[in-house]
């Protein structure tokens, strides 16, 4: 409404200015200097005009700045720039705009603004004394320097928001992300596309890696070929062994299958029923008989026989687990569009015991149903352990009985600059607490995915990181203080309080908090750590999932504590052993592990804050999830941690973090510290079993090659420092990742975690003969050492065929059939004499091109085009499509 007044005012003022009669030109001047009257006075309806109509863009200039600071990580920083150009004019200076920059600004190149960071990512807008005010049309360029890089637009956080005095705050409608109407993912209106691989693409003059063009693409996926024979006896995971006795798929399903269930419990296989029904093949009396009979013999925990004959379906196995797994495999091999089967005999059983997945619901928040729907495809292809990550600093996500400002507070970020009734926001989430990205799972919730899980056959491993990413629970223990110590009632006030209020100690962690780190001299810090255990544990109890792993997190532990008074009594009083500062998050990592073991609980936490530890601290039964980098000699900490006989289960970022980019490519979404190009080809690849031996066909973040060297290394004393694993030991484990900074919806994690997944579950269950054997005497690796030899290389690329044919032809047509949207790959396309040449990572799916903007076509086979070409790719089920590319 105000806007309309105004540009009716001006329209007037404009329509009129030529008529001769004075008095209606008084009025006219009377009328202008009103409505500017008003444009200097912010009221909430012009706030709120002027957040819905300003336009902003951000806009990467150069990751090659001249003259960035010499303070600055690396001597690196990068220039962007936001235009702000408004619909309406604005002469107040009395506002503020708010917004996420993920990397701090170091310097502004502005006289009419300036940038101040809040906290963590939160950066405020304001005017200078030289602004001179917004006016209509007029684009405003604020421009900046940042700390290191900015390498992917969705660096670019949404929900800019402006503020002004007490008025309501106002989302800037135009930083809201979109949702692209035939892809289905988040578009951002406001991230300038990069244009320049050189200047905007590209981290450091040693860089490397190229941006996935078609042509990069269509030269990566060379060699992978459309073979339809290759998947009709395909199984994901892969089996130990398959005896195939047919050729003819004489074996019909499409009148269902009649199960035998003898002594096996409906419930423990209901769910693989489902997913069997779900691709067509239903229960029916006058189905296929499939009888479940047990193992005569012992076997390992999961492990099956399949036994498919012309007449009847036999699954042999020695648990549930087993028996589910025998039927999800009879589900993978079929195709949902023919229903028939050959005759065959499977034997198998896992590689590893623990096939877990890792979901960070504390930084953005993802809904109970999202959770279900990762269990049922977990279930499907045979993974067995769900992590939760339900508190970090940006949320805790988990009603807590008797805390409850654990939720109330913790479970929501807005703008409330005191933190009373909400944290501040963080990751794009604006001003609101009522969106999306705020939550948690009730006590009610929490048991249901509990029930959910176990009838899958899947242990969840709940996580409330501590002692560092702490946030959430500090502010909200925080307000709990608050409340009790007003009404009188100060014992109540501390009994679970995480800081010590006199603590000026200066630190920062690796996302920008200086207030994020419980204090670990508190008695009443373990206190709160007890109680919340305690009432986890009597959700697993109620759920009928015992509580037996509780992941401490224990990761990116800043400098805390050094000038805190209570620390420095406790340090004095040395009751618990602690002789200097550097032991403090030992201390506390070591004294939660011995209280989750009492308990009958085994502690797990991140490598970094686990190998802080003294291992004769420790209780024997720990689990460390590996985090290391192994170009930058990760494999030697998984080794140490594998070797004091810890349950190490991997967790290798370049492979294993599913919030990276699937291809290197600066609209992919995700973080991207470790790699830039996970895709399923690169992931596939992986030796887990022999983690330096990647040296030979990886490159490291910046597209270098890199060596590893697994010998052993000795000090100045003569003391070991790193080596190979010690003989017969193994790791325990494998860890899929996603962490949800830059994912904001269900949609876009599931986005980023399939088709990932199910190659997971392809390195979590099967040992590849192609993988490099590990030399326990330790051996050095690099592209040219040899241990992975051309045999292998080629067995490598022979299996890889099998599994992207069996990805295009048969198993994404059943995600589209669970509704999941999981990524359409991005095409690879070359133009040869004219001719346009495509392939796809997953052959068989549908390619479509089109030529200067026209109509989509299928593409068939090699075509005259003439123009500019796009190229895109569809979903199995025809209805989403890929994001298109350009062919130059």
């Amino acid at each position: 409404m105000k806007l309309k007044l105004i540009t009716a005012a001006i329209t007037l003022v404009l329509t009129t200015s030529a008529c001769s009669d004075g008095k209606v030109e008084t009025n006219q001047q009377e009328l202008a200097q009103q409505s500017q009257s008003k444009l200097d006075t912010l009221d909430q309806e012009l706030l709120t005009a002027f957040g819905n109509t300003l336009d902003i863009k951000y806009r990467l200039v150069t990751n090659y700045p001249e003259g960035c600071p010499a303070s600055g990580v690396d001597g690196r920083c990068f220039i962007a720039q936001i235009d702000l150009t408004p619909a309406v004019d604005l002469a107040s200076n009395d506002w503020s705009i708010y917004y996420s920059q993920m990397r701090p600004v170091q310097s502004v190149n502005s006289e009419a603004f300036t940038i101040t960071r809040i906290k963590g990512d939160l950066h405020k807008i304001s005017p200078t004394s030289k602004f001179s005010g917004f006016k209509k049309g007029e684009t405003q360029t604020l421009e900046f320097k940042g700390e290191l890089w900015q390498l992917s637009e969705t660096d670019a956080m949404p929900n800019y928001y402006i503020v002004a005095g007490d008025l309501e705050p106002v989302v800037i409608k135009s930083t809201q992300v979109g949702r692209d109407s035939e892809t289905g993912m988040e578009s951002r209106p406001y991230a300038v596309s990069f244009t320049d691989a050189e200047t905007q693409y590209r981290r450091s003059d040693s860089d490397k890696v190229k941006w996935a063009t078609p042509e990069v693409l269509f030269q990566a996926n060379q060699g992978t070929t459309l073979e339809p024979k290759l998947v009709t006896n395909s199984i994901i995971p892969t089996p130990v062994n398959i005896e195939v006795s047919s050729t003819n798929t004489p074996v019909s399903l499409k009148s269902g299958i009649s199960l035998k269930l003898n002594e096996v419990k409906r419930q423990a296989v209901d769910a693989a029923l489902s997913r069997l029904s779900r691709i067509g093949v239903d229960e029916s009396s006058s189905g296929m008989t499939v009888s479940l009979l047990p193992f005569t013999e012992a076997q390992v925990a999961g492990a099956y026989q399949l036994d498919i004959t012309k007449d009847k379906i036999t699954i042999l196995a020695a648990d549930d687990a087993g028996f589910s797994y025998g039927l999800s495999s009879l589900a993978s091999l079929v195709d949902s569009k023919k229903l028939a089967i050959n005759t065959m005999k499977v034997n198998d059983e896992p590689r590893y015991d623990f096939r877990g997945m890792h979901i960070d619901v504390a930084r953005n928040f993802h809904s109970k149903q999202f959770v279900l729907d990762m269990l049922d495809q977990m279930a499907a292809y045979k993974l067995n352990k769900l992590h939760l990550h339900m508190a970090d600093d940006e949320g805790w996500r988990l009603e807590i009985e008797g805390l409850p400002e654990l939720t109330d507070i913790g479970s929501k970020r807005c703008h409330d600059l005191s933190e009373t009734t909400c944290l501040l926001p963080q990751l794009g989430s604006g001003p609101f607490a009522d969106t999306s990205v705020n939550g948690y799972y009730s006590k009610a919730d929490y048991i249901e995915i509990l029930k959910y899980a176990n009838a899958r056959q899947i242990q969840v491993i709940p996580s409330m990181d501590m002692p560092g990413h702490s946030r959430a629970a500090i502010k909200s223990m925080e307000a709990r203080y608050r409340k009790l110590a007003a009404t009188g009632n100060e014992a109540g006030a501390n009994e679970f309080r995480l800081i010590d209020p006199k603590d000026t100690t200066v630190y920062s962690s690796i996302q920008y908090y200086d207030d994020n780190t419980l204090n670990v001299c508190m008695e009443s810090t373990f206190h709160f750590v007890d109680k919340v255990i305690d009432e986890i544990a009597k959700l697993h109890q109620q759920a009928g999932q015992p509580l037996s792993i509780y992941h401490i997190g224990a990761d990116e532990t800043a400098g805390a504590w050094l000038e805190s008074p209570l620390c420095k009594a406790f340090l004095a009083d040395n009751a618990q052993g602690v002789t200097t500062t550097d032991e403090f998050g030992a201390y506390f990592v070591e004294r939660v592990s011995n209280i989750l073991s009492d308990k009958g609980i085994e502690p797990a936490g991140w490598s970094d804050g686990m190998s802080h530890t003294r291992p004769e601290n420790m209780p024997k039964v720990s689990q460390s999830n590996l985090w290391d980098v192994i170009s930058h000699d990760g494999y030697r900490r998984a080794h140490e941690q594998a070797n004091l006989g810890w349950d190490a289960i991997l967790s290798t970022p370049e492979v294993l973090y599913f919030d990276f980019p699937y291809e290197a490519d600066p609209k992919e979404h995700g973080y991207y510290w470790a790699s830039r190009n996970t895709n399923e080809r690169t992931f596939f690849g992986f030796m887990p079993g022999n983690l330096p031996a990647n040296a030979e066909q990886w490159t490291d973040i910046q597209g270098q090659p890199f060596e590893t060297d697994d010998t052993i290394k000795l000090d100045e004393a003569g003391k070991r420092t790193s080596g190979p694993l010690n003989a017969g030991v193994n790791f325990g484990g494998i860890q899929g990742q996603i962490w949800s900074e830059t994912l904001r919806s269900d949609s876009v994690v599931e986005y980023m975690t399939f088709p990932r997944l199910l190659i997971l579950a392809e390195r979590a269950w099967h040992k590849p003969s192609w993988e490099v054997p590990y030399q326990y005497e330790g051996a050095v690796y690099n592209q040219n050492s040899g241990h992975f030899t051309e045999k292998m290389r080629a067995e490598q690329a022979s299996q890889w065929s099998v599994i992207a044919n069996t990805l295009g032809q048969k198993e994404l047509a059943k995600l589209d059939l669970a509704g999941i949207e999981y990524r359409v790959p991005t095409v690879g396309a070359h133009i040869h004499e004219g001719k346009l040449f495509t392939n796809v990572i997953y052959p068989g799916l549908t390619v479509e091109y089109r030529v200067n903007g026209s109509d989509w076509l299928i593409y068939h086979s090699p075509i005259a085009v003439s123009g500019e070409v796009e190229v895109r790719a569809v979903a199995a089920d025809g209805k989403r499509k890929g994001r298109s590319l350009i062919v130059r």
